[in-house]
């Protein structure tokens, strides 16, 4: 296909985001989408491809809320099935064999879980019943799941399998299949993919104001947080995808929300692989949820915890409470309990629940709602990171109800994100690709699972300059040509967005990138054309995060924690 001008660009770096700021000055949009997390991204990707004139905005970094705090789990929700909620699994298992299949294979991965039994005989019968109807529900959207069925274990069986379990931990098990992603690379990718197909995207603009005509939304004003402008934007349908900000968002049009949206806080620890021997996953029962023992390359994601969060949202604290209790409750399980001196990595996320009559954020609902609540504001909230697609199509399919003329349907199932296509091809042939370019198979591999097919990109950088296919201090399964196309390719525009979302340097490092900063950020302004006091700012921002997360994570509470978190500046908002 031919290449045309920007809006055919597979980049969203700092040239196409300039256009896209001046294409959304100038014409009044179909849609403009506010919010760029996984349900904000894939509504702009649902509206562009629709053939809508689209726009897309973020305040902060792609996914720098809650779609890169999450388990990193793509998932049917196996607890649903307790609750009765059959429709929320069947539509997510769908969603999850379309991800694993078609929309971003490169992305989403299968994982394998033990589901440990306590009590003999009825709860292996209870347990069984409930994962048949899991496999039954992921047949059940026309096309093979993508994952093995379950299967049940013994006790011997287990030990086996998992060597690291207390002797008498469990009487037996099951073990099923859901999947695995790394959430803010895939949001980054959808905002990429919309954009390649004509959605004028950009982040680091932040929306201050609605534009209204009487009662009725005709666009927003917004802030570039770059360069300090502020302009209007207009368009004929406003989606506000904001997710824990959704009341805030609603606040700025002066009117009160039919609904509330509740933050909930999940903490999450990173500890290494070698910890404790299992050659699969766990789920395991607590009083107040569930604890995901998840593996994660050479590291283990254990959590989650799940409380009321009333205080900043944009930088969620994890507190020592949080961390001792998701210990105490993976080491009822362990021969050789984890220690704080394990943990390697910490990160904290806010869920946004629809608040209901109950005052457990556990039992708040993870449905969502799409509402008109005036005229030309679609308002969608709640749901869960796996069911975005459908999230994003209810959004658009209501702005469509709206506009003149026949909008055609959603046709994001059939969309691979870039990268997706011909995945498989390249796989196969990683070996081959290892050889020629003098790199060992595993970094292929690697590449291949984060940017798929566009990981020639990557190599033809390194193919120029030699010196990027060289790790990262601290980081070594990063590549320093990772950062280079992190700020020219994907939209990253501080360090701490390539630290923390572009890579997962901050959680899986040990000293969670303190040594790879300096480096990351000479590499960063090259592309971005910083001189030396910005390139210094930006190494000092990010290390004052650094602290202030460690420190925040000794204190004893909510609101200490949150205290000593803001005390770190937010990285700089206008560039000098």
């Amino acid at each position: 296909m031919a290449q045309n001008s920007v809006s055919r660009s597979n980049k969203i770096g700092p040239e196409e985001r300039l256009a896209a700021i001046e294409a959304l000055k100038t014409k009044e949009l179909d849609v403009l989408v506010v919010g760029g997390g996984i349900v904000g991204t894939g509504a702009a990707l649902d509206a562009v491809t629709r053939g809508l004139s689209t726009g897309l905005l973020e305040a902060r970094d792609w996914a720098s809320g809650t779609s890169s705090r999450s388990s990193k789990l793509v998932h049917g929700g196996i607890r649903y099935l307790e609750q009765l909620d059959f429709g929320l699994v069947r539509e997510a298992l769908i969603e999850r064999g379309l991800l694993l299949q078609r929309i971003a294979p490169h992305l989403v991965k299968p994982v394998r879980f033990l589901y440990p039994l306590t009590k003999p005989v009825w709860e292996r019968f209870y347990i069984g019943a409930g994962m048949f109807l899991y496999d039954i529900f992921s047949y059940s959207g026309g096309r093979p799941p993508g994952v093995p069925h379950h299967r049940h274990l013994s006790k011997r069986q287990i030990q086996r399998s998992i060597p690291s379990l207390a002797a008498n931990a469990f009487t037996g098990g099951l073990t099923y299949y859901d999947a695995q992603v790394d959430d803010a690379r895939y949001v980054s990718s959808v905002a990429r993919t919309a954009s390649f197909y004509g959605a004028h995207v950009a982040s680091r603009v932040r929306v201050e104001g609605f534009l209204k005509v009487g009662q009725r939304v005709v666009g927003v004003t917004a802030h570039d947080l770059q360069t300090g402008e502020t302009f209007e934007i207009r368009a004929k349908q406003v989606v506000n995808a904001t997710g824990v900000w959704t009341d805030d968002t609603q606040a700025l049009v002066g009117e009160r929300g039919q609904f509330k949206v509740r933050a909930s806080k999940g903490v999450h620890l990173l500890v290494p692989r070698d910890r404790f021997q299992s050659t699969m996953g766990m789920i395991l029962r607590t009083e107040k949820s569930v604890l995901f023992v998840i593996p994660w390359g050479r590291h283990w994601i254990i959590g989650t915890t799940d409380t009321d969060w009333n205080l900043d949202k944009a930088h969620p604290a994890a507190t020592a409470a949080d961390i001792d209790y998701i210990l105490e409750h993976v080491n009822q399980v362990l021969a050789v309990p984890l220690t704080r001196e394990d943990v390697e990595g910490v990160y904290a996320g806010l869920r946004p629940l629809l608040a209901g009559e109950s005052d457990q954020t556990s039992k708040l609902s993870r449905e969502h709602i799409v509402t008109h609540s005036v005229p030309g504001l679609v308002v969608v909230a709640g749901g869960k990171w796996t069911t975005y697609r459908i999230m994003a199509k209810d959004a658009i399919d209501a702005a469509a109800d709206a506009l003149d003329g026949r909008i055609p349907p959603s046709t994001t199932q059939d969309i691979a994100l870039l990268g997706a296509e011909g995945y498989q091809a390249a796989w196969n042939k990683r070996g081959k690709i290892a050889r020629a370019f003098g790199v060992h198979k595993v970094r292929i591999e690697h590449l291949l699972n984060r940017y798929g097919v566009l990981t020639d990109e990557l190599l033809d950088l390194i193919r120029h300059r030699p010196e990027l296919a060289e790790p990262l201090p601290g980081a070594d399964d990063y590549l320093q040509a990772e950062v280079v196309y992190a700020a020219s390719h994907e939209g990253a525009l501080h360090l701490e967005d390539v630290l923390a979302r572009r890579t997962r340097i901050s959680i899986e490092a040990w000293d969670r990138g303190v040594s790879a900063a300096p480096i990351a950020a000479a590499l960063m302004a090259d592309v971005l054309g910083w001189d030396e006091e910005r390139t210094e700012r930006e190494v000092q921002n990010y290390l004052k995060r650094v602290a202030a997360e460690r420190a925040s994570q000794e204190q004893p509470d909510d609101a200490s924690a949150d205290r000593v978190r803001l005390e770190a500046p937010d990285v700089a908002s206008v560039t000098e």
